[in-house]
């Protein structure tokens, strides 16, 4: 027996039992299995389902292509600076709305072609037997499937169904919005291959493709798309610059249709080149565009002093006024040559000042030498002004970031503070040489003023003409070469190895992936399940949950009855289960002769709630103490819920409250039962004053007549956790077994036990462990079924069923 002051309650402790979960993940394996299968199941699904996914890419180089054509007087192009501006410049525009606009417009994506493939539509660009030719001026109907169907191979039945009497437009013109009323429910109509298809939602002709006619039998859809929205699919264009060459860049796309990145890859590149060179041209073409200009205006000046020149000639002797005047004239002419070229510099000076002050502009600049300078810093500047204007624009549709603009801004005002300085400074030198040739022709001309009137006019005529004429050829000169410059050109991005179908890229979908999150999911979930249960169980599981919880001893452990009936050791004797309550009654007369108790053995079963099979525990360890030919006898004291009779097969008109209550005596409510050597008393009809009837005298008497009767009197009283009739009975009893059922009983309910041992209330105590379920060291099954269910008004019951875990259990 434990003496009490060697008692400590250990009622709580937080350490987590990993031997312990680790056993309860091993007897989960079907919830394992079960996951595991139905993961990987939907992941097969998915997996099936996903389109296949491929990777396109192109290689571009970008260099300087220096145009051999050039010299110190054709200065007709600017750079975007050196090869790493270019490159980052590329890589930039490569994924600018401006330019993704451009190539989206061109090879209009925002027509999907699709078919219906064996789970979902497709894309089927590439495939189709035919194309779409809309009129962009018109609108289209949005989002909405198109089916069409080739009927033969000159007509095409469209159809589609509409579910609002209102459908959205698209107006790829100008990118705008509109409606337009049709009727709801199905809509069918034949038309002709190269028919132009005017309905109100609709606009455009279906022409045949000679490349795909072998694919008339399939049905086929189109829908038109948000070319905002498919212009935004197309940005996030993978580029980057090659590490180990930096002028090479990689422009790389995924999808699900080959065709369609292989020509957008190859278009996007085509498009930089095409407005790269336009860039690069953009000296030659203002040149061009300024010299036409001024040609009008000189020939029609040419032309009037041609006109002059021959009518003064007409009828005069040529020969005789010219000489004498040729040197003059000649020398004149040199002189409003280089007075010309001097005042097209100031000219182009004052033109270049005034536009860089009210202009914010400067792409459309012409070139310095279409006005014959050549000053470096002029022409320098003014190239670096118009790459700057050029690149700020390019930028202005792909970042949004104006501490980049600002600083471009700075860039652009610094060099136009530097060119208006040079613009002076040239201009004052302009003058200096102006006034020099001013006076040289004044001298010359006070010379020619002494000649004869009509060789005076003569050398004015041939001398106006003269100058016309050498402008009129300069031009004609300088446009040539702009021309020269222009075709001769090259852009500084060419392809290295275009995008192109050679049957592989295929980079998805990563089924793989899917299988190992069908894995870990597979795992987890019960993993997490069994762990989250196993944190929030409050239940008593193992032998080593009660050692935690008390020193009380175990007296033994109980495992699962297989059977309906609750009379287990009586029924097969040479089960397990009966082993176990032999072992309890081993252990019980360890106990009496350890204590040196003698004579007849009173022993006491109850428990802290009802459903923990305390009368379960009293039959067949009576059934024990019986089989082994000692006379005994359980005694039905839960007066408050009997229930022993229903196993022997005995009523329960007569019992235990009979005697207490002096209607009966003890021999007429001892009932003998269908187990040799045990008797049954009930506890009879339920009586209003159970607690008084327990403390009665008549309790006393009757325990001492059974002792004169029996071996063991085994008493079945009610839960010591709800009610105080087993407190006022331990007095009586020689052995106190406390019942425990595993999974039932909750933790904090051992410190009401432990309590109650402290203060002596209960003696001789110990603890059952019933219904123990552990397949890793036992195999029990769990199918048995006991207990109390409700106490009605006289016990709270502080236990809710779990039905869903009784019922796994019943199925285990």
């Amino acid at each position: 027996m434990l003496d009490i002051k060697d008692f400590n309650i250990l009622e709580t402790q937080n350490t987590f039992d990993f031997k312990g979960f680790l056993s309860k993940l091993i007897s989960y394996w079907k919830w394992f299995i079960l996951c595991l299968i139905l993961t990987f199941t939907v992941a097969y699904q998915v997996n099936i389902r996903k389109e296949k996914i491929y990777g396109m890419e192109t290689l571009i180089v970008v260099k300087d292509e220096n145009n051999q054509l050039f010299s110190s007087s054709t200065s007709l192009v600017f750079n975007w600076g050196g090869t790493s501006d270019k490159v980052q410049t590329v890589i930039t525009t490569l994924k600018s709305r401006s330019h993704n606009e451009v190539v989206i417009k061109e090879l209009q994506f925002y027509i999907n072609y699709l078919k219906q493939g064996e789970f979902s539509l497709q894309d089927a660009y590439g495939e189709t037997p035919f194309k779409v030719i809309i009129d962009e001026n018109k609108g289209q109907i949005a989002n909405q499937l198109l089916k069409i169907k080739f009927l033969n191979q000159n007509q095409i039945e469209l159809s589609t169904t509409f579910e609002n009497s209102i459908a959205n437009l698209y107006h790829y013109a100008d990118n705008t919005n509109s409606s337009t009323k049709v009727p709801i429910g199905d809509f069918v109509k034949t038309f002709n291959i190269n028919e132009k298809i005017e309905l109100p939602f609709l606009s455009f002709k279906v022409t045949q493709d000679l490349m795909n006619l072998n694919n008339l039998k399939q049905e086929y859809f189109i829908k038109f798309s948000d070319f905002n929205g498919t212009v935004a699919g197309y940005r996030n264009v993978d580029v980057e610059a090659d590490i180990k060459g930096g002028s090479i860049i990689k422009i790389a796309k995924a999808g699900t249709n080959k065709a369609r990145l292989v020509d957008f890859l190859n278009a996007t590149v085509t498009t930089l080149k095409r407005r790269q060179l336009e860039s690069k041209n953009q000296f030659a073409t203002n040149t061009i565009r300024f010299i036409d200009s001024t040609l009008i205006d000189v020939e029609k000046q040419m032309n009037q002093a041609e006109g002059d020149l021959k009518d003064f000639r007409r009828d005069k002797n040529v020969y005789m006024l010219e000489g004498g005047g040729e040197a003059l004239t000649s020398k004149l002419s040199e002189y409003d040559v280089e007075k010309d070229i001097v005042n097209r510099k100031i000219a182009y000076y004052n033109l270049l000042k005034n536009y860089l002050e009210k202009n914010n502009d400067y792409s459309k600049l012409p070139a310095p030498s279409v006005a014959g300078i050549e000053d470096p810093n002029i022409i320098g500047n003014v190239s670096r002004l118009i790459e700057l204007s050029a690149e700020r624009s390019e930028l202005a549709y792909s970042v949004k970031n104006d501490k980049m603009f600002a600083e471009f801004d700075v860039q652009m005002e610094s060099v136009k503070k530097v060119l208006l300085n040079n613009i002076a400074s040239s201009k004052s030198a302009l003058q200096i040489d102006l006034s020099l040739l001013s006076s040289n022709i004044n001298t010359a001309e006070s010379t020619i003023s002494q000649l004869p009137d009509q060789q005076q006019d003569l050398i004015k005529f041939t001398r106006k003409f003269n100058l016309k004429d050498n402008i009129y050829t300069t031009f004609l000169e300088k446009r040539a070469e702009a021309n020269i410059i222009k075709a001769s050109n090259l852009s500084d991005v060419d392809f290295i190895d275009p995008a192109k179908d050679v049957g592989d890229g295929l980079i998805g979908p990563k089924t793989s992936v899917n299988y190992i999150l069908a894995l870990l999911l597979g795992l987890g979930i019960p993993f997490i399940v069994v762990f989250v249960k196993t944190l929030l169980d409050n239940s008593i599981n193992t032998t080593e949950d009660i050692e935690k919880l008390t020193k009380i001893p175990i007296i033994g452990v109980i495992g699962n009855n297989k059977d309906n009936g609750n009379l287990a050791v009586f029924e097969k004797s040479n089960s397990t289960l009966s082993e176990s309550f032999r072992g309890i009654r081993s252990s019980l007369q360890f106990i009496y002769k350890k204590q040196k108790i003698e004579g007849p053995k009173i022993v006491m079963l109850t428990s802290s709630i009802s459903g923990e099979g305390k009368t379960f525990c009293t039959m067949n360890l009576a059934t024990v103490f019986a089989m082994s030919s000692k006379k005994t006898v359980i005694v039905g004291l839960d007066l408050r819920k009997p229930k022993l009779f229903d196993d022997f097969k005995i009523d329960n008109i007569i019992g235990s409250v009979n005697y207490l209550i002096g209607q009966k005596t003890l021999d007429e409510i001892i009932q003998k039962t269908h187990i040799p050597n045990l008797d049954l008393i009930t506890s009879g009809p339920v009586p209003p004053n159970p607690a008084e009837l327990i403390i009665s005298e008549s309790m006393k008497e009757m325990i001492e007549e059974l002792k004169l009767k029996y071996d063991y009197i085994i008493l079945d009283t009610p839960p010591v956790g709800l009610v105080a009739d087993a407190l006022e009975l331990a007095q009586y009893c020689d052995a106190t077994l406390y019942v425990v059922r595993q999974g039932v009983t909750k933790k904090g309910m051992l410190s009401v036990v432990n309590e109650k041992h402290k203060r002596g209330e209960l003696h001789n105590i110990s603890i059952i462990l019933n219904d123990f379920l552990n397949e890793s060291k036992y195999g029990y099954g769990y199918n048995y079924k006991h207990g109390y269910g409700a106490y009605g008004e006289d016990y709270k019951e502080s236990k809710k069923k779990n039905k869903f875990l009784n019922w796994f259990r019943k199925k285990q």
